[in-house]
């Protein structure tokens, strides 16, 4: 504090660099989310190839990941066996690509406003999931708290007035597939010691996922585009938006990085609600006051959820203090004790 308990200037400039990094995160998200609509729209751009969209994207991440990792240097690669890359980070990858494919199909169906209000059960899933590979403990409380949160999407679900049955399937299996592949990089990346940032996640993953993606596209998007003589490569549309993904992955870094993984969630929240209002304004989606109730109930869960984390963290953190001043004031106790044996020892001599 300085003088009249104004904030120090340090303290000023971490604030405002903290908000920066939650609006620099959330327009790059926003902008990810609304131009990947666009593009896979039948209504807008109608280039409904949502396979080849995400291996634009993997291509244009993989080649500037090496050239970060590889050429320029300015972030380390983690040291990692075959072995390990095969049996950890793999796996990782094919969930990924699952994800990102399912999650950009359901654009061609469903409104963003409709899609974002089905990713709030992404809390849900990771806690089920956490709970059935045994990294989560059950309790009563937690999952009641899920169950109101799906209460709430369901609610939301009934009142949308588009509904598509199959772009809800997509979106459900997209945040299954994320969900595990959160769970199972505990398990297989965490659990070993290895800490991968934004970067070296997608030199490391981005491959993979190319490899697992071209095996479905080879099938299902290929054929047609190859029919579709019409098609021409948009180097700006597509070079544009797959800069911005890779942009988004930097803003993770920064955020989480800055400020703390429970900022980032925080800030989802924030951008959401951006989202459905920018959904049903500017691109004329249709949100029923149901759907908005749904949502309310599902927000709350979630905002609940994110405060019992909060709060767990917090006395996490205070149990690790205490104990750490409990081995100080023991550590100091046996010195003194020391120095008084040796006083004495000195004294009968």
């Amino acid at each position: 504090m300085g003088k009249g308990g104004s904030l120090s200037d340090s303290v000023v400039k971490k604030i405002v660099l903290s908000y920066t990094y939650v609006a620099i995160w959330i327009f790059l998200s926003f902008t990810v989310i609304v131009y990947n609509k666009y593009i896979l729209d039948k209504k807008m751009y109608n280039w409904p190839f949502p396979i080849s969209l995400t291996m634009i994207h993997m291509s244009f991440c993989a080649t500037l990941a090496v050239l970060l990792v590889r050429v320029f240097r300015l972030v380390e690669p983690v040291s990692m066996s075959r072995e390990v890359y095969l049996s950890s980070v793999v796996p990782i990858g094919a969930l990924y690509s699952l994800s990102l494919w399912l999650s950009n199909s359901a654009y061609i169906y469903l409104s963003v406003s409709f899609i974002q209000m089905l990713k709030a059960l992404m809390p849900v899933a990771v806690y089920s999931i956490g709970v059935l590979l045994r990294k989560e403990s059950y309790k009563n409380d937690t999952m009641l708290n899920m169950l109101s949160i799906s209460l709430g999407v369901g609610v939301a679900a009934y009142g949308e007035a588009r509904f598509d049955a199959w772009g809800v399937l997509l979106q459900l299996g997209a945040v299954a597939f994320e969900a595990t592949r959160l769970v199972m990089i505990q398990i297989l990346l965490t659990s070993k010691g290895i800490s991968l940032n934004p970067i070296t996640s997608l030199y490391y993953v981005a491959p993979c996922c190319l490899v697992f993606l071209s095996v479905p596209w080879i099938f299902v998007e290929y054929p047609v585009l190859r029919d579709t003589s019409t098609f021409q490569f948009d180097f700006v549309v597509f070079g544009t938006n797959s800069f911005c993904a890779f942009a988004l992955n930097l803003a993770v870094f920064l955020l989480v990085g800055k400020t703390s993984a429970l900022t980032m969630n925080v800030a989802g929240v924030v951008k959401d609600w951006l989202l459905i209002a920018f959904s049903w304004s500017v691109i004329k989606d249709t949100v029923t006051p149901i759907n908005l109730f749904g949502y309310g109930l599902a927000f709350l869960g979630v905002a609940y959820y994110n405060h019992s984390k909060l709060q767990a963290l917090k006395a996490k953190e205070a149990q690790k203090k205490t104990a750490q001043a409990d081995e100080e004031e023991g550590r100091l106790l046996e010195e003194r004790e020391a120095d008084g044996m040796g006083k004495r020892n000195d004294q009968q001599n």
